[in-house]
Parts: C-alpha cells; sequence; structure tokens
C-alpha cells in the first residue's frame, strides 16, 4: 500500500498540489457553503485520482479541492466513502494516508449523524470528544507498515485536545451551540432499531452515524492530529421513534452548515 500512496501524492503533485497544511473531509450533506470560501486552485474528481475509491452516495460531490483559505493552503475531499458502499476500511481510508504523506499536519472532519440526547435538539452541531467503534472491521487489521505507523497505535486521546479547545473556545464567542460528546460508528446502511438505539444509550454513545471513526483511526496510526464535528440531524428516541426521512436529514444538514463553516474557517486561521 505504500507504493499506491507514494504514487498517489506523486499524482496529485503533479497537478499542483503543494504543501496542504490543514486537511478536511466533508460528509453527508456537508460541503457545498464551505467550498464557496476557498480560493480554489485545483479540482480534480475522485475517478481522477490513481487508488481513490469512488462516491457512490448521491449527496457526495466525489471531488478534491486543493486552495487557499485564511492564507493557509488546505485540501479538502468533498464527498466521502462508507463501509456500506462496499469499500474495505483501507480503501476509505486511503485519502487520509495520501494527505499525510502529502504535508497535511492537520485533520477536520465533518458528519451527519443522529441525535441520542433527549436534551439536545436536531440542527445543532455536536464536537467529538471520543467514540465507540462498532464496525465489523479495523482499518490497520493485516501486515503494519512501520513507515505509517506503530503496530499497537495508542488511542487514548484519539480527538485533539488542543484542536478541539480552539473549536471550543471559538463556538463561544461567535455564540454558536457545540455540544461534546461520544460518537458511535455503525455500519449502515439501515438506520437503528429502537432496541439499538437503548443500547447504544447505554453504552455511553451521545450521537451514532456510519462514517469518522475509521479515518480517526487512521489518523492517529501516522499521528496526524485531528478533529471531528457531527451535524445532529435526527432525533434517536427510541421511545418515539419516527420513520427516517432522508430528504429532511439533507435539508437539516445543509441549514447547519454555515456554523460549521464558520468554526472550521476561524479555526483554520489559528492552526
Amino acid at each position: 500500500m505504500f507504493d499506491q500512496i507514494e504514487e498517489t501524492a506523486a499524482f496529485l503533485r503533479d497537478k499542483g498540489i503543494e504543501s496542504p497544511e490543514t486537511g478536511i473531509i466533508l460528509g453527508t450533506g456537508l460541503g457545498n457553503s464551505f467550498v464557496e470560501h476557498i480560493e480554489t486552485l485545483v479540482t480534480i474528481p475522485y475517478s481522477d485520482i490513481p487508488y481513490f475509491p469512488l462516491s457512490t452516495v448521491e449527496f457526495h460531490k466525489g471531488k478534491l479541492i486543493y486552495g487557499q483559505l485564511g492564507g493557509k493552503n488546505i485540501l479538502a475531499m468533498q464527498g466521502r466513502f462508507h463501509y456500506y458502499e462496499g469499500y474495505s476500511l483501507k480503501e476509505i481510508t486511503f485519502p487520509v494516508r495520501v494527505m499525510k504523506i502529502l504535508g497535511v499536519s492537520n485533520l477536520l472532519i465533518s458528519n451527519a449523524a443522529g441525535n441520542l440526547r433527549g436534551e439536545w435538539s436536531k440542527g445543532e452541531l455536536m464536537l467529538l470528544d471520543d467514540h465507540i467503534d462498532l464496525l465489523p472491521d479495523n482499518p490497520l487489521r493485516g501486515m503494519n507498515d512501520e513507515r505509517l505507523g506503530v503496530r499497537f497505535p495508542d488511542m487514548s486521546a484519539p480527538y485533539s485536545p488542543d484542536i478541539n479547545q480552539k473549536l471550543e473556545r471559538i463556538a463561544g464567542e461567535m455564540s454558536i451551540t457545540l455540544r461534546k460528546g461520544v460518537y458511535a460508528a455503525m455500519s449502515g446502511p439501515n438506520l437503528e432499531t429502537r432496541a439499538e438505539y437503548r443500547y447504544l444509550q447505554r453504552i455511553g454513545a451521545d450521537a451514532i452515524g456510519m462514517s469518522t471513526v475509521p479515518e480517526v483511526i487512521v489518523a492517529n496510526h501516522m499521528k496526524l492530529p485531528c478533529a471531528a464535528i457531527s451535524v445532529l440531524t435526527d432525533d434517536c428516541d427510541p421511545d418515539n421513534i419516527q420513520p427516517a426521512n432522508i430528504e429532511e436529514i439533507i435539508a437539516i444538514a445543509g441549514e447547519a452548515e454555515k456554523d460549521l463553516t464558520a468554526l472550521f474557517i476561524e479555526l483554520i486561521k489559528m492552526l
């Protein structure tokens, strides 16, 4: 895999992607507003990038965008990959490894998530403080390449305390509600049953989604500081469960994106 990572990085350098400082993964229903703030220098469809998977979800654009924001070079994935699309976790996390090899020193991640806390509301943001990995595989399974990271990476603080503190301070200064909690990753694509929601609440999850954790594991493996924010797009109350409305979920994500964009823009200036 190391040779493939190097080949992909070389391809992207040839396309004009030089010394990106911050990498960004934009999740479901997110990215349109944020991308408008980027002074775009290079845009490449995933289909043109060696060894990149293709995003098969209609709400994901499938483009790698390189440019400047706040005076910093950034590399943004407009659309991500999921286990439920049929990809291995190694394939899903391949772009994170490429970002690190290209020089990215911080990784920011966003996602849409279900809200498991009754006192929180749809449309609010949650800063990931920790996670519970309930996916049936691990991106580090198999032979370990010491050039990428150690065999047994520590996960005592998977989300950078320094970046999280900055985000909380920015949110306070901008009067943006930023909850903090634990994200549980499920395989999907089906949403969960009432019993599963109760189980997730009992094991300590505050929000639930189908992404992010594999990328965070690989970022930690490569010693790439990262932070992640969930947009809470639907309420997962097992005692008052409602049928999922995907169009509503995407709409809520789109409405909340302005606050997420504001947080990320201010943070990038500080990194």
